[in-house]
């Protein structure tokens, strides 16, 4: 009878561990991984390639005045980052409930068409509201942020996001190159179609390959619901720390990325170079976390997210002190490099920690918050480097910057520790 009794526990233990949803979904996460970093690289490259000529499209849609064209193409590039903040949350939410493959194709399939009809805008009204649009239905690397976060096991999670970051990098380098060429092959117009056609790629191979599954049988919702009436395990301190770190992260690199001509054009940069210089520097940046990203995120999965992400807002914040002091471009190419490297572990280990801070059926919930606060950042860092540039100076931005970053790791250091004390108790 003692045997009979004993040998319950191991005979139940293998079908207790495919109760997780990285467990039941073990197969497919790396295949998926593919597809989501493919996907997420199209459809960066759609968004971002429109930058060298959103303002010539300002000025076919009938703007005329320098200022005007300045300020509506400033709208119609931003207005995109406030959709997705606002509807992150929901869509991850959604996730939770009916599965994170819905939530790649609606982003894809929505995306492809508000993109191609872009193209066919009649005025810069119809311009920004489709821009919004695309904000508020797309977000398609928000969305395999929630899948590959989820999946991927435990153990790999640093690495998959890391790899999965790579990807959303190199979109958004390769985006404004092609940008630069597309246009003059086949018009403003047929680049959004072209835009359009990319993303919906993306979506056939959505469809097609990821695999994903969500569905639960009535014994593993009678779990779920036994962890939710448990209360689950939520640590705020932590979650708090992470929310303010991303925006911190994204607010530091993007207060200097709208001035940054301005400022390469105070060292001495003739004014027929700087827009060449000022792409060049920005693509250092890029390029940078692009070497990175999937190197730091595997080592988060080694000693830790919370050590790296101390140890690279630290890193950054001190590489921001000698941007203030260049002479040369290429030294602050150099450094815009290096801090590139240094930013790229941080949000693949914050979108980690964030994913095991909270109960899985909430996860796709809070990694969309983590994605909101990220968008914020973008939001809110121009605001504030434009704002410090006219009152102190461009240089002031730097010192600005890196001590919110210093910051940020003593905050972190005592969510850390806030962290492993709950763990203990």
């Amino acid at each position: 009878m003692e045997n009979a009794t004993t040998a319950l526990p191991r005979s139940a233990a293998p079908h207790a561990e495919k109760v997780t949803y990285a467990a039941r979904n073990a197969p497919y996460w790396r295949r998926n991984l593919i597809v989501c970093v493919f996907g997420s690289f199209t459809t960066l490259v759609s968004l971002s390639m429109l930058l060298p000529f959103l303002p010539l499209y300002v000025q076919q849609l009938g703007v005329t005045s320098t200022s005007a064209v300045v300020q509506w193409s400033g709208v119609a590039f931003g207005v995109t980052f406030l959709g997705t903040a606002l509807t992150a949350p929901i869509w991850g939410q959604l996730a939770d409930r009916y599965g994170r493959k819905p939530m790649l194709v609606r982003a894809a399939v929505g995306m492809a068409v508000v993109m191609s009809t872009i193209g066919l805008a009649h005025n810069v009204y119809e311009l920004v509201a489709l821009r919004f649009a695309a904000g508020l239905i797309g977000g398609y690397a928000s969305a395999s942020i929630v899948m590959i976060g989820t999946q991927a096991p435990p153990e790999r999670s640093g690495w998959a996001l890391g790899v999965l970051s790579t990807g959303v990098l190199a979109g958004n380098l390769v985006g404004p190159l092609i940008g630069g060429v597309l246009p003059n092959l086949i018009g403003i117009r047929g680049a959004f179609f072209a835009a359009g056609g990319m993303i919906a790629v993306a979506a056939i191979l959505t469809i097609a390959l990821v695999r994903e599954d969500f569905s639960l049988r009535p014994e593993l919702k009678a779990k779920q619901a036994q962890a939710a009436a448990s209360g689950g395990k939520r640590n705020y301190p932590a979650l708090a720390a992470l929310l303010v770190t991303a925006t911190m992260v994204l607010l530091s690199n993007m207060s200097i990325e709208p001035i940054i001509t301005v400022y390469i054009g105070q060292l001495g940069v003739a004014h027929n170079r700087l827009a060449t210089i000022a792409g060049i520097v920005m693509a250092c940046s890029a390029f940078g976390s692009m070497l990175m990203a999937a190197r730091l995120g595997a080592l988060a999965d080694r000693i830790g997210g919370w050590n790296v992400i101390i140890g690279c807002l630290v890193a950054t914040g001190l590489v921001m002190i000698p941007q203030a002091f260049v002479t040369e471009w290429w030294q602050l190419a150099a450094l815009r490099g290096l801090m590139g490297m240094t930013l790229a572990g941080l949000l693949p280990s914050i979108a980690k920690l964030v994913r095991h801070a909270v109960h899985e059926r909430e996860s796709g919930k809070m990694l969309g918050y983590l994605q909101s606060s990220q968008y914020a950042g973008q939001v809110i860092g121009p605001l504030i480097g434009g704002a410090i540039g006219v009152h102190f100076g461009m240089r002031y931005v730097f010192f600005v910057t890196g001590a919110l970053l210093v910051a940020c790791a003593v905050l972190d250091k005592w969510a850390k520790q806030k962290a492993e004390t709950t763990t203990a108790a």
